[in-house]
């Protein structure tokens, strides 16, 4: 049994198959029908309007219907595309069995638990006939596949065959209204459409289930007596043939198989058994180890099987369909019907060779699995699974092919797999002792030998060489030098494929297809969600293979698409040019011819062909959505551009591509004001100053226009959108432009107009126009504002460009692989931008809001007359005319020639710098602060990076230096380098130049005693802790400055820790017990001499005060061995032991043994003694108690105290 498909659900009661689709519908006990596509495992969709089970279930033929009948007595008819129940017949009085559609009348057939059979009209909605006669439950009720009969199974113990003739007479040929009144009266009082014709006895109990042979006039029955019988009927009666026994529990169900002579059936004994329908014998038995079987149903076309349990339902095969076959050169020899055929590919002649017939065997899947073929001794090894895995060999005479008669006895042995790896040598698999035996024609052992892995399978890999597979791995083993030659993590492998040069291989999986050179070295890897079915290597090295319903390609670095979908499934033997010759499940060579321009295209662009793909561009039809996004995807949108015919497509190619010619003739086409815009956005990016104009203009979008009249200096139509906007009474638009402009007398008069005198007069007084401000004041009266005193104004004029009109200058490159070969092809192209040039200008419409070009001039030339009485002679503007003649943006011939482009960008510094420096310091002044971040918390265990944050920006603002080029032009970062000097090559980058060195944290160190010393505790702490900090972001050169800096991490550590004690002390004045122990420890941090002398003398001071004279003497004692240059100090000390000695006690008991040594804990300052356990930070060395591990060091407050870190890295020279 082949399972190809396997549910969880509740008991499955009933089951239908699609006719065309792979769908399978399941209906269960709970009510629920599923749709299920059983080849890509998925549920496509569930109906639930039952109440209770759902016991029968059918699609219908042809039309997108399905019916289904269930406990609550009703009948439902359902459309799946639409996903609802169309309606619901009503008349059964009881539970329904089975449901059925008829094959060709629009007839629903159904059997129920009211001991009736109905038969339904599902087009008129009606019950068309009752079956009455069974006198219980009707178990099932079918129609027959050709004839107009219906058989059904009963609880009675019997099975019916009954005669519809007449009820299909009836239906041909509508009957007048007198037959009509005739037919009220038999549907009332049981009518004659439907006649018994046989009634089958035999079984002992109730029967529940019997049907038709697809094409002989037989019957198979199966019955709660646990028999399966045979019946066998003709015109004029019926009878019983056999009974298959063998079944230990009800049979609930039993079919014949569509395309085998075999009937299958299943059983409450859980239970599948397969019988020979003409031996009448069991053939084969699948069991389950809980579940129950209910119901089968059988494939109408294809060889598949379903059948539903107590916990889902399976679909399955009886035997493997795909033919052993074996390819060399020209040659394909397949086995068929238990014969051995040859067909010659290049003249198409099939012929029978030798049969390779067996002695009867009473099991399935006994067919050839496999078959290997050696041209030059012309032998044949057929595998099959018979006694658990055999081979045959074959050895051909040349002149016996297509002599049928020709016998032979063939050699035969066991093995689990055998192919050919030499001319005259072939090796078998030993599973049992995971051998190889490589053997003779004669089928003699010549040699033995171990293999590598646990192997279940061999298959050929060059001469001497095997390809060994495992559950999830594939060895390819030399058995001459028994060496492993390359291995490789597969899924399951099921079929191998080499390439005709054998220097690639295809590994077929059920789901995958692996790509991997000779030597086993990964190429590429294929997902397809449904089965893979076979494969062969085309003559340019592109993979086609076969899936359930396709045939696709997968090149070389694993694109993969379809080329053609299949109606059933077929296996490739070999591909020539555009025709493949394949096998289909019948064993019939069949030929495909394939369209190969698709990928034959992507493989010339792959392997850079560029002289290919143009002469494929000009004479193929290739073209589509997807073969554009693949050309976009694969970084060629000026290719894509020339398959396009919608102008939205070619549009954004062009921009994509920075075709900025196709991009203007697309948005003319379209013109749409979106596209204008977004085509001014790219012309401005490269700098084609006219055509940023013209689609500004298009878009009538006079702010963008100004400002781009200001920055290239083209003040003379900066005037003229003055005027526009003027005439269009935009107020804003003409006060910004006079400001561009520089136009004083404008603004005045602008604002005067605007009704805003007092700015007007502000304006006029400040700009020395104080013949307008007097008239201004005048009509202001009272309200005449404040200038402001002792202020000297400028006139504020728009700064000069630097580049006036004309585009920006870009430098010249050659043009893509593409582009002057496509251009030539285009004949057509330049004439038609030549027309468009003079089209623009005419075309441009600068409708301003309802006034027409020409009211527009009229306006203006009135403006001008009035001007040119002014005294001052006005402005110059005779030539303005609206449309201006614009300057067509003009594509120049030589721009045709060789395009022009910006240089592709560098990389930047940072960027190189971050790539090249595992050091965290550089990483952050190259702005890369996470991978600084994730280096320091990988190398120090830091995760508190809050205090780096502002030195990590001041490394980043350190190592960049900023120039102001142009007033118009953005700034240019440039980025500073450590040691760098005039000498230095341009090409290559120094490490970032560093704000914090080595010098800066000694000086700060000397800071951090000299506070310390003074008693300025908190100052000392923050600068201790400040070079604790900047540790991390310091980079030194050599290893001893290393061991420097390793150094003052514990110097710095220890006076931490001390100053924290000691400002904690100071704050407990109510606990003197605690105080004492504080400042004891603070003697026990390791600090510069003065310094611990300072701490002793504190200590000894506070344990004399609290009357702990013991304790206190040892702190005069310690105090004594430093010799202390401060006389005070000594004579203390003096004075203090000879007190203690008085008294050698104290007073209270503290938590300090000052003869065993210990470490302070830096969280909780309790002493952790020699042989306790304690937990580091593996930043400063802090040392705590085990409690604290996984929290913040409160010492260094960045690193996680006992996290695992590498340690401080520091220095080139480290990584070196």
């Amino acid at each position: 049994m082949l399972t190809k498909f396997e549910t969880k659900s509740n008991r499955v009661k009933g089951l239908s198959f699609h006719a065309k689709r792979p769908w399978i519908l399941a209906s269960l006990h709970s009510g629920v029908i599923q749709l299920w596509d059983y080849r890509m495992g998925t549920l496509i969709d569930r109906f639930d309007e039952h109440e209770g089970p759902v016991r029968g279930v059918h699609f219908h033929k042809s039309q997108p219907l399905f019916v289904s009948g269930g406990d609550d007595y009703k009948i439902k008819v359902w459309n799946y595309k639409t996903h609802r129940c169309l309606f619901t017949l009503l008349g059964h009085l009881d539970y329904i069995r089975t449901v059925q559609f008829h094959h060709e009348y629009p007839w629903i057939v159904s059997a129920s638990d009211d001991q009736t059979i109905r038969i339904w009209n599902w087009q008129s909605r009606t019950c068309i006939s009752v079956l009455t006669g069974h006198n219980h439950y009707v178990m099932c009720a079918s129609f027959h596949p050709k004839d107009d009969l219906v058989v059904s199974a009963s609880l009675d113990q019997t099975v019916r065959v009954w005669d519809i003739g007449a009820l299909r007479k009836k239906t041909v040929s509508p009957a007048d209204d007198l037959l009509r009144l005739s037919q009220m009266n038999a549907d009332l009082f049981g009518g004659v459409d439907a006649i018994v014709k046989y009634v089958l006895e035999g079984h002992d109990r109730g029967v529940n289930w019997a049907s038709f042979h697809p094409t002989l006039p037989l019957i198979v029955s199966g019955a709660d007596d646990r028999q399966v019988k045979l019946w066998r009927m003709n015109e004029t009666k019926a009878w019983e043939v056999d009974t298959l026994r063998g079944h230990m529990n009800n049979v609930s169900s039993v079919m014949f198989h569509a395309k085998q002579d075999i009937i299958v059936s299943n059983s409450e004994d859980k239970s599948i058994r397969v019988w020979d329908a003409t031996k009448r014998t069991g053939l084969q038995t699948f069991r389950r180890e809980h579940d129950r079987f209910w119901i089968l149903a059988v494939h109408p076309e294809m060889n598949l099987l379903a059948a539903g349990h107590d916990s889902g339902m399976i679909v399955f095969k009886l035997e493997r369909e795909r033919p052993a076959f074996a390819v060399s050169g020209d040659s394909l020899f397949y086995a068929k019907d238990r014969f051995l055929r040859y067909y010659e590919i290049s003249t198409q002649r099939d012929t029978q060779v030798i049969p390779i017939r067996r002695p009867g065997t009473a099991s399935l899947n006994q067919s050839p699995r496999t078959l290997s073929y050696s041209p030059t001794e012309n032998a044949v090894l057929i595998c099959s699974d018979l006694d658990g895995g055999s081979y045959e060999l074959y050895i051909i005479p040349k002149d016996s092919i297509g002599r049928s008669d020709f016998m032979q006895e063939a050699k035969r042995g066991t093995g689990g797999s055998a192919v050919f790896i030499a001319r005259n040598r072939f090796a078998v698999l030993e599973k049992s002792t995971n051998q190889v035996l490589v053997k003779n024609l004669k089928n003699e052992v010549v040699k033995k030998g171990t293999l590598p892995i646990p192997t279940d399978a061999i298959f050929y890999a060059g001469t001497g060489n095997l390809l060994c597979r495992s559950e999830d791995k594939v060895v390819i083993f030399d058995l001459q030098q028994r060496l492993v030659l390359g291995d490789l993590q597969t899924p399951f492998v099921r079929y191998v494929v080499w390439s005709n040069d054998m220097e690639s291989v295809a590994l077929l999986s059920k789901h995958t297809i692996i790509i991997a050179s000779k030597k086993l070295v990964h190429q590429c890897t294929l997902h397809e969600t449904i089965r893979v079915k076979s494969g062969a290597w085309d003559d340019n090295g592109v993979f086609i293979y076969t899936t359930l319903n396709h045939i696709k390609y997968c090149l070389p670095n694993g694109d993969s698409g379809i080329i053609k979908t299949l109606d059933v499934p077929i296996y490739i033997t070999k591909v020539t040019a555009n025709i493949i010759f394949c096998l289909d499940r019948d064993g019939k060579n069949r030929i495909i011819t394939i369209d190969a321009t698709e990928y034959i295209f992507k493989l010339s662009l792959l392997r850079k062909k560029y002289d290919h793909v143009m002469s494929m561009i000009r004479n193929s039809q290739l073209c589509g959505q997807a073969m554009i996004a693949y050309l976009q995807q694969k970084g060629f949108p000026e290719v894509a551009l020339h398959f396009v015919e919608d102008e939205r497509i070619r549009f954004n190619l062009a921009l994509e591509s920075g075709n900025i010619s196709v991009a203007v003739a697309s948005a003319t086409e379209i013109n749409e004001k979106d596209q204008w815009y977004k085509l001014g956005v790219e012309a401005l990016r490269q700098g084609n100053a006219g055509i940023v104009e013209f689609a500004y203009q298009k878009t009538k979008n006079f702010e963008r226009l100004s400002f781009l009249y200001l920055i290239t200096g083209n003040l003379d139509k900066l005037s003229k959108l003055m005027k526009i906007a003027e005439v269009k009474n935009n107020v804003m638009g003409q006060f910004h432009n006079a400001l561009y402009l520089g136009d004083v007398k404008e603004r005045v008069k602008i604002l005067e107009n605007a009704g805003h005198l007092p700015l007007a007069y502000i304006t006029a007084s400040v700009h020395g126009l104080h013949d307008v401000a007097e008239r201004l004041a005048i009509e202001l009266g009272d309200n005449l504002p404040s200038l402001p005193e002792g202020k000297t104004p400028k006139l504020l004029m728009p700064p000069t460009p630097v580049m006036c009109g004309g585009d920006w200058p870009l430098l010249r490159v050659m043009k893509g692989i593409f582009e002057g070969g496509l251009e030539n092809g285009a004949k057509g192209a330049v004439d038609d931008e030549e027309d468009g040039e003079g089209v623009w200008g005419d075309e441009l419409d600068l409708d301003v809001d309802g006034i027409q070009n020409g009211d527009v001039e009229d306006s203006m030339q009135d403006a001008e007359g009035a001007e040119e009485n002014d005294e001052e002679g006005g402005w110059d503007v005779d030539d303005l005319e609206l449309p201006p003649e614009l300057d067509t943006p003009k594509i120049s011939s030589n721009a045709r020639s060789s395009a022009f482009a910006t240089p592709t960008p560098g990389m930047p510094v940072n960027q190189i710098w971050s790539q090249k420096s595992s050091l965290a310091a550089e990483q952050a002044a190259a702005g890369s602060f996470d991978t600084a971040m994730r280096l320091l918390h990988r190398q120090l265990g830091i995760k508190n990076f809050a205090p780096l944050r502002s030195m990590f920006l001041d490394l980043f603002t350190g190592s960049h230096s900023y120039l102001r080029a142009l007033s118009s032009s953005p700034v240019v970062s440039l980025a500073i380098e450590r040691g760098w000097n005039e000498s230095a090559s341009p090409n290559v980058r120094g490490p970032p130049a560093l704000v914090y060195d080595f010098s800066q944290l000694e000086e700060k160190l000397k800071a951090g005693y000299k506070a310390t010393t003074t008693g300025k505790f908190t100052e000392a702490l923050r600068v201790f802790l400040s070079i604790l900090h900047t540790i991390p972001l310091v980079v030194v050169e050599s290893r001893r400055e290393v061991d420097e800096v390793k150094e003052l991490i514990i110097i710095v550590k220890e006076y931490v820790l001390g100053l924290q004690m000691e400002l904690k002390r100071r704050e407990m004045r109510g606990d003197p017990t605690r105080q004492q122990e504080l400042a004891a420890y603070f003697t026990h941090c390791n600090l510069q001499t003065p310094h611990l002398r300072l701490a002793l003398l504190s200590a000894m001071s506070v344990c004399y005060k609290a009357r702990n004279l013991a304790t206190a003497s040892n702190f005069a004692r310690r105090l004594l061995e430093t010799n202390p240059t401060v006389e005070s100090q000594a004579k203390t000390a003096r004075q203090v032991i000879q007190a203690a000695e008085r008294n050698m006690t104290d007073e209270t008991e503290l938590n300090y043994d000052f003869r065993n040594p210990f470490v302070i804990c830096g969280a909780t300052y309790v002493p952790i003694y020699r042989g306790q356990k304690d937990v580091s930070c593996p930043y400063c060395t802090a040392r705590f108690v085990p409690g604290q591990e996984g929290n913040i060091c409160t010492v260094c407050d960045l690193a996680v105290i006992g996290a695992d870190a590498s340690g401080l890295l520091c220095s080139p020279s480290q990584v070196r």
